[in-house]
């Protein structure tokens, strides 16, 4: 049965953060809100708990995991960022866009599309996942809560923790999310390409 954590959106309780924390540490997966949706998450080194996520979603062996961030500076551990890209990300961050780039070598290879090797990354900037990744001390490997047949992205904490209460270890709720997907850019390239259009404006990217 998985734990249920009913947090204040803006000033989350410490207690909270440290038990869903034990959990990811735990090799749990949880589901937590971002400020676009709900997402499945767990800690960079559980291999079982990203094979579970994938296996919620249905998802193949080309889909791009998500690194949510504290801010730039957490970033750029992970992915290599050119100048252009910087400057994209530092005028978009926070916000609703993920984005698709290089990853460095501490990327674990499970995490990285096979062929191009990258990987996505994302600052929603919520005091939710702020707290999270801090008490954490590394990023939350990500992939919105969209499961198969749903047209979009579950976005009520109660109905989530009824439908995935044996699938996952805990629901992080701060109350109804916009349901919306993350604009999606992927800068791996010579020029930025709009891969998904969501909550963000992608005209600054076309």
């Amino acid at each position: 049965m998985a734990r249920f954590f009913d947090v204040h959106p803006d000033n989350p309780q410490q207690r909270a953060i440290s038990q869903t924390v034990e959990i990811l540490l735990a090799d749990g997966v949880i589901v937590f809100p971002t400020d676009t949706s709900f997402a499945l998450g767990c800690r960079i080194g559980n291999a079982s708990g990203l094979e579970r996520i994938r296996e919620l979603r249905q998802l193949d062996a080309r889909h791009h995991f998500t690194l949510v961030c504290d801010d730039f500076s957490q970033m750029s551990e992970f992915v290599q960022v050119g100048n252009s890209a910087f400057r994209a990300i530092k005028a978009s961050t926070p916000g609703p866009y993920t984005f698709i780039l290089p990853a460095t070598k501490v990327v674990p290879r499970r995490l990285l599309h096979p062929k191009k090797f990258t990987v996505g990354v994302r600052i929603p900037g919520t005091p939710l996942v702020k707290a999270l990744i801090a008490e954490l001390g590394e990023p939350l490997v990500s992939s919105t809560l969209l499961l198969p047949g749903d047209e979009g992205p579950m976005s009520q904490g109660w109905e989530i923790n009824e439908r995935l209460d044996h699938l996952v270890e805990a629901v992080v709720d701060t109350g109804e999310t916009p349901g919306l997907m993350s604009t999606v850019v992927d800068l791996s390239g010579a020029e930025p390409e709009v891969v998904r259009v969501g909550a963000g404006d992608p005209s600054r990217f076309e």
